[in-house]
């Protein structure tokens, strides 16, 4: 069969084909009744927002509209078409050859091209346009086009993929006992891919431990899940670090990424945020505690108006507050509309996975947020504290408005000021008022909102928000949420842009799978741990990292689109440090309060005003704790961390830059943090017990220490010949004989603390 579905001529006997001047006339007589048809007016046939509206639409509206009307013509409404342009009236009915709308799209002059490549409509359409002309250019007054209703090839529509319902489709045929794996193994069948085969135990282990805990797991722990025969024994595992407190430190860090979290305001004076630490150990006990998702959104927006409102409801508030904060700005008028820009855009980023501040000067270039809808979401914050008031306050409720001691947020009252959209983002150029409503892609869901009750004393209008972002019909809030947790389990997501699921983001590679997991969400009550269990128990994410036919299948998906294998992934900036701590004997365990400053060198301090007074460094036992609780100073980050591609705290993070550079090898094998690492391990194995001068038994104790395993032969001998020559070096300076072996030991130390072994998570 041809692609038009009729039999082909070829292969039939060439005596049996029509003689070449018939198969012309029939073409000819073809292409006359077509023509002929074309001249007829149109009767009947399907209603105008499906055939020239729909094309009208896609075609046209992205530079014919009402807020951007290229020629002063807008074809959104029928009063627009009648109008025409700059250059007069574009259809004259019942003539198309006299009407410049059909005659410019006939010519292939309209649509304009792309670049260098034309967009000239297909027959098809420009036959339908020569119909509808023909036939008077009806249209219904009650119909107004909408720019933003159709996907093009410019531009996401309101039938975008990520802005259709969620929906709960049939497991495909079982693979396992995971439906996880099901969907996984569907989509590899369908591309002749096979998955990888299990990791080993050595390295299931440790990569159950960075995933859930950050931390590198002890030899002890890891020669009793190797010796175990329970055919559970993973599973156990898993729920055994779920439970821990190291699990909420870990995944805590992750969101703090996302809503830009720091201790200080940033700007010149950078001053530090009072009390912006109890906003992170909230994080962190969300998770460990494993509070509902639903729960956590409303209480970070708005749990100062919800009915439970406590202490921690309003600590939780902190989420609009621990952005950047200038106390002398400029321009007080602008500041304040950057203010509510900081805060859509952190909103729309973490829990819509949109680009909403792109709207702030006009419609959305890419995805179908019209201005209003950005203007209506920063409504719902325009009450709140956005203005400037005093350096000490940062331009926060007081405690008396609070009620507690603590860095959160309120409204100033029930009424709140007009807000005024803003002709290209201009705070001096308002146009017309925002009447706040929620935003506009579900047009089920869109809605005003409310007034509030006479008795409230905030505006209501976060916790509205915060009701419609968790309502069971939203596209985006579960999408969003399961596709970061899939990104930190696996290393990239489902939909790997994982902060855009808009026109210029990425489709998912199984939205069928990320359905799945945003149901099972909606089902599970929005807990977060049952989700985090299915992730960690497939078959896919205990695979080897390694494929029998790694080469192969890397020229034919070399982005792992398929998820055929584990991926491999460096240290992130905490779990390095935090590690190097922990197999050196000094990491301190305690959890919350305020954060520890870290001892940097002088050099760092040279950017800074007041260099004596603007960081002194915590004492050596403080700053032996986990990263997590390091105090974040915007204008002083640790140099450690941001070498290994720590987050940019001024903006929501969703996915760490993950970078190979030489400065990394130099601050592992240069700095002051590592050098001291490596020495506090030497002394660990000097002084641990069962200590030996051998050596031999020197070098399987940093082994087992560092690796959580015994070195092999070759490498016992490559240790003890660097001991040996390391000892010689040392002793040629005036140090004892016992000094030089210590060091010598440090030295070993030193070069295991930088090999891939330990730095990378297969």
């Amino acid at each position: 069969m041809t692609q038009s579905g009729r039999k082909s001529n070829r292969g039939r006997p060439i005596s049996r084909r029509r003689p070449l001047a018939w198969r012309l006339l029939a073409v000819l007589l073809g292409l006359l009744a077509a023509s002929a048809r074309a001249e007829t007016p149109a009767a009947g046939g399907d209603p105008f927002e499906k055939t020239v509206g729909n094309i009208l639409t896609r075609r046209c509206l992205g530079c014919h509209n009402a807020s951007e009307a290229k020629g002063e013509l807008v074809l959104t409404t029928r009063e627009g078409l009648q109008k025409g342009g700059e250059s007069g009236p574009v259809v004259v009915a019942g003539k198309p050859q006299e009407s410049s709308l059909y005659k410019k799209i006939s010519a292939g002059e309209m649509p304009p091209p792309d670049g260098d490549q034309p967009q000239t409509l297909p027959p098809d359409e420009i036959a339908a346009i020569r119909a509808w002309v023909l036939d008077g250019a009806n249209w219904p007054e009650q119909v107004t086009l909408n720019p933003l209703a159709v996907t093009t090839s410019k531009r996401a529509g309101l039938d975008w993929w990520s802005l259709q319902p969620i929906r709960r489709v049939a497991i495909p045929a079982a693979f396992g006992n995971n439906f996880v794996d099901s969907f996984i193994h569907h989509q590899q069948a369908a591309a002749n891919l096979e998955p990888a085969p299990p990791a080993d135990r050595r390295t299931l282990i440790r990569r159950l431990y960075y995933d859930l805990t950050g931390l590198p797991p002890a030899l002890a722990a890891v020669q009793a899940f190797i010796a175990a025969e329970s055919p559970d024994a993973a599973e156990r595992l898993g729920d055994e670090l779920l439970a821990a407190p190291d699990f909420g430190e870990r995944w805590g860090r992750y969101w703090l990424d996302l809503v830009r979290y720091a201790d200080t305001n940033g700007y010149e004076r950078d001053a530090p945020k009072p009390n912006a630490w109890r906003y992170r150990d909230y994080v962190i006990a969300a998770f460990n505690h494993d509070k509902p998702y639903d729960r956590f959104v409303r209480e970070q927006l708005a749990g100062d108006e919800i009915a439970e409102r406590s202490e921690q409801t309003e600590v939780a508030t902190g989420l609009l507050r621990v952005g950047t904060w200038d106390d002398e700005p400029n321009d007080e008028l602008e500041y304040k509309y950057e203010r509510l820009e900081d805060l859509v855009h952190v909103t729309g980023t973490a829990f819509l996975g949109l680009t909403v501040k792109c709207a702030r000067c006009h419609d959305h270039k890419f995805d179908p947020i019209p201005q209003t809808d950005y203007y209506r979401l920063a409504a719902a914050f325009w009450a709140g504290p956005i203005e400037p008031r005093g350096r000490e306050l940062m331009g926060g409720p007081t405690q008396d408005e609070l009620g507690f001691d603590l860095l959160g947020w309120t409204d100033r009252g029930r009424e709140v000021p007009p807000l005024m959209l803003l002709k290209k983002g201009d705070p001096h150029r308002p146009v017309a008022e925002t009447k706040p409503a929620t935003l506009s892609f579900v047009a089920a869901l869109a809605h005003p909102l409310n007034p509030p009750a006479a008795a409230a004393k905030t505006s209501g209008r976060r916790l509205q928000f915060a009701q419609w972002l968790l309502a069971p019909q939203h596209p985006l809030t579960a999408r969003v949420l399961v596709n970061r947790l899939w990104q930190h389990h696996f290393g990239e997501g489902l939909v790997r842009s994982v902060n855009n699921f808009g026109f210029k983001g990425d489709a998912p590679t199984d939205l069928e799978l990320l359905d799945y997991l945003a149901a099972e969400l909606h089902s599970g009550e929005w807990r977060l741990k049952r989700l985090h269990r299915r992730l960690i128990n497939s078959q896919t994410y205990r695979q080897a990292s390694i494929h029998p036919r790694q080469e192969e299948y890397t020229r034919r998906d070399i982005a792992n689109q398929r998820w055929w294998r584990a991926n491999r992934r460096r240290l992130d900036a905490e779990a390095l440090r935090d590690t190097l701590l922990a197999v050196s004997g000094q990491l301190q365990r305690p959890m919350g309060g305020p954060g520890f400053l870290a001892a940097v060198s002088s050099g760092a301090l040279d950017g800074l005003s007041t260099k004596a007074a603007a960081w002194n460094p915590s004492p050596p036992a403080q700053q032996a704790r986990r990263s997590v609780y390091a105090f974040s100073k915007r204008s002083l980050l640790l140099p450690l961390l941001t070498t290994f591609d720590f987050c940019d705290t001024t903006q929501p993070c969703g996915q760490r830059d993950v970078n190979v550079v030489a400065p990394q090898a130099l601050a592992l094998l240069n700095s002051d943090f590592s050098h001291q690492a490596s020495v506090q391990l030497a002394e660990r194995v000097w002084n641990g017990e069962g200590q030996s001068p051998d050596r031999a038994e020197q070098a399987r104790r940093v082994w087992r220490i560092v690796l959580a395993r015994d070195p092999t032969d070759e490498e016992i001998t490559a240790a003890v010949e660097h001991l040996a020559l390391q000892c010689e070096n040392f002793q040629a300076r005036p140090v004892t004989a016992a000094t030089a072996e210590r060091l010598a030991l440090a030295s070993l130390c030193h070069v295991l603390l930088n090999t891939n072994e330990l730095i990378y998570v297969d």
